[in-house]
Order: C-alpha cells, then structure tokens, then sequence
C-alpha cells in the first residue's frame, strides 16, 4: 500500500501558527519531562553531497519518525517520514519546507513568551528570507510590537515594505549596529559566518532568537554577547553544544556551563525563565527532530480528519 504523501501546500492550508506552537509546546514538555526522545543529527558527505537525518520518538502524540535531507551547493531539499508509536505503522510522507519554516518560528515565539519582557514592542531581523519573514510575523502575533527593524544585505527598500506587509507592523531598513542597540528583541535568520554585531550594543532586557546557523565554525552572536547574557536556552544540550558554532566558538568564560538551560526543562519547572526586566536571554536554535515529528503529526491528524 503507497503511502500518501503530505505537500508543503496541505500543510499551510491545515496548521495555522498558533496550532503549531501548541503542538511544539506540549512535545518540549514532554521531552523536559523525559516522556519523549530525540536522534541527534547525522551528517555524511562525498563528492559534494551531503545527506542528513535527524527523528524523534513522541509517544504522548503518537508518533514516531525522521526527517531525511539532501545538501548540494547550498541548496536543501527535505522529507520527513512519520509512523504511529501506536502500532509502529507508516503513516505519511511529507515535504518539509513548510514544517520548517514553522517549526522554528514556532519555538523562537514559545521561547520568547516565557523569556521575553511582554511590553517588548521593537523588535530586530537580521535576514530577509524566508525564516525572517516567518519570525516577524509570528512575533507580531505574540507581542504587542510598534516598528521593524530589518537588517539585509541588500538595501532595496523594497524588503522592508514586503515584510511590513507580511507582519502588519511598521517596518524600516536599519544597520546592524542601530538594530541591535535599538531592539527589544532581536531574530538573527542570517547565514553570517561571523558575529553580525558587537554584544555590548545590545540593551538592558534584550531577547535574542538566534536561528541561522547550525554549523560548528560559523556563529551570528559574539562573546561580549555570551558574556552579557544570564541564561542561553537551547532545544537539546547534546545537539546544540555539537552543532552551534554560536556555542562552540564562544570563550568558556563568556558562556559558562551553568547559562545553558533546555526549552524543556523551563517549560517543565525544571529551570528558571526571566527573573528581572534587565537580563539579556538568548535563545539558540539548531533546528530538532523533536520539532519536526511534533508538526508532522499535527498535520497528518488534521488532514486526514482525526482532530
């Protein structure tokens, strides 16, 4: 029996953001409860190919599966294959660009909620692709926001006007220093090799997403803002402090091992969030199967009529 298989189009037009962060909330949750599972990802390349997986197991959703993607010259190309942890059944296959794209808003919005200040109203995007764009608006969903700030290689005034109406909110081109000194809260969705601006910019109370990179060797965020910084949030220790350059990279001394606290364990109690409206909280993201297999199963209930 052939497998239906879930397009990038199906998924928009059956998970709103909102559905998508429940769902990635209660999957954190759990995970911080220690009632679910994740495969670290696996990289392997020749001639130029790259293959990765990365999976998880979700038993309070019931499912179980992974996601499978190719890299060649920069460009990526997903699937993710999703079973019930039910009876071990196959469900669905599933494009996986729309998954990602609100996967990863989706925790950058759960996370700022809980270590945001809730006043926040400026907030700063480094990047005008698509994972800019999808930050923007959800966080313009979440916070009460008042104006933009979009950071791009490109200075065509035209981004800003596209992402202003994408999110509804005011939106204007700024420098990278201007936006960090300026924002409440900052999205860096950039694929910079190297720190896009000095930490010791950033203002009392700031709350960073920093999404772009999960490569070793490249990282969106310096060590002065390590330093500042009271508590670094990250989905999975064991992947983030392999993967994240931002992490990897950064002085011991600026980013010492009792700042780093798992989206979990806060969702769960375990950890504390924001305790004074000056912190500086960093929230780093590498992208997990658990977020994958959490919006996957979503999906496939939603279009096959089971929620």
């Amino acid at each position: 029996m052939s497998l239906p298989h879930i397009t990038d189009e199906l998924v928009e037009a059956a998970v709103s953001a909102a559905d998508a962060r429940e769902a990635l909330a209660d999957a954190f949750l759990r995970f911080g409860r220690e009632e679910a599972s994740m495969q670290a990802r696996i990289r392997s390349e020749a001639g130029g190919v790259k293959l990765s997986t990365l999976g998880a197991v979700i038993p309070g959703q019931e499912v179980v599966g992974a996601k499978v993607y190719t890299t060649i010259k920069g460009q990526f190309s997903f699937i993710i294959l999703l079973f019930s942890s039910v009876d071990g059944r196959a469900l669905a296959t599933f494009d996986a660009g729309a998954i990602t794209r609100l996967r990863t808003a989706g925790c950058s919005v759960i996370s700022a909620q809980r270590l945001a200040r809730p006043e926040a109203s400026t907030l700063a995007v480094f990047g005008s692709g698509p994972l800019g764009r999808a930050h923007a608006v959800q966080m313009a969903e979440a916070f009460p926001l008042k104006r933009v700030l979009l950071v791009s290689r490109s200075s065509d005034p035209a981004l800003a006007a596209e992402l202003e109406a994408a999110c509804g909110i005011p939106t204007r081109l700024a420098t990278a220093e201007q936006a960090a000194a300026e924002a409440d809260m900052i999205v860096t969705a950039s694929r910079a090799p190297t720190a896009l601006f000095s930490g010791d910019l950033l203002k009392p109370g700031c709350f960073i997403a920093a999404v772009g990179s999960s490569l070793p060797n490249t990282r969106e965020l310096d060590d002065r803002a390590m330093a500042r910084a009271s508590l670094v949030t990250v989905e999975w220790r064991e992947q983030s402090l392999r993967e994240a350059g931002d992490l990897v990279l950064a002085d011991p001394a600026a980013l010492t091992s009792d700042k780093i606290v798992e989206l979990g364990e806060i969702l769960a109690g375990k950890a504390r969030g924001r305790t004074s409206n000056d912190e500086i909280i960093i929230y780093k993201s590498v992208g997990v199967g658990l977020q994958d297999i959490a919006l996957a199963g979503l999906a496939y209930r939603r279009i096959v009529g089971l929620d």
